[in-house]
């Protein structure tokens, strides 16, 4: 064998391994297939878009609530008497009346500044819209069916409140009680009230009889 086949060999070789594949698509990259609008696969992609926005909207709406109930915790946390070791129901009413007049500084304030003469227009009026619409919805939770804060009546549960950390993933453990603007009012004082109101009603009921009474008594002329 002659050494120009031998050297020859590797020319043929390296030339096959050097050429090139056959490109696919524009520019050596697959094309992406286009999705009709219309199609099942656009209607699933459009379906898994909408759950994932309510998804993150029910996050936010989640962390939010806690956000507001830590507040509102913090509140009555950082008013506790420290001597206290057990609150009665009438202690709690005077500290949720506490808390629903906590805004009547800031109010005054906004007063004060929309009452200086040649102001035009009202200063700050959303957040007093917000403010009002506040005290209004707590004022009548407390009225009617109850203003649910930490069960501070609860000894237990009033010195697990007192050492929370403020960590809102630990709210689980404390109780929370609503607590109603009656319940001031002790059950004596509530069977006074009952007993002085059925007697009011029966005088009534006499007054009525006895008139009655009378107007029979008295002769047709």
């Amino acid at each position: 064998m002659s050494l120009s086949r031998v050297i020859a060999a590797p020319q043929w070789i390296q030339t096959q391994t050097d050429t090139p594949k056959a490109l696919k698509g524009k520019n050596g990259a697959r094309e992406k297939k286009v999705i009709h609008p219309y199609s099942r696969k656009a209607a699933q992609m459009t379906r898994e878009a909408h759950k994932q926005v309510r998804k993150e909207k029910l996050k936010n709406d989640k962390a939010l609530r806690l956000s507001i109930i830590g507040e509102k915790l913090q509140w009555f946390q950082n008013h506790l008497e420290p001597s206290k070791v057990q609150y009665s129901k009438k202690d709690a009413c005077e500290l949720i009346e506490s808390y629903l007049n906590r805004f009547s500084s800031e109010l005054e304030q906004i007063e004060l500044h929309n009452s200086i003469k040649d102001r035009q227009g009202r200063r700050h009026h959303s957040r007093e819209t917000v403010i009002k619409q506040t005290m209004e919805r707590e004022r009548q939770q407390f009225e009617g069916y109850g203003f649910e804060i930490p069960d501070i009546v609860d000894p237990g549960n009033l010195k697990t409140f007192r050492e929370w950390d403020l960590d809102l993933k630990k709210l689980p453990n404390i109780k929370m009680r609503k607590i109603c603007a009656n319940d001031a009012v002790t059950k004596k004082s509530k069977k006074k009230r009952v007993i002085s109101v059925d007697k009011v009603l029966e005088e009534l009921e006499l007054k009525d009889e006895s008139s009655d009474s009378d107007e029979e008594m008295t002769p047709v002329t």
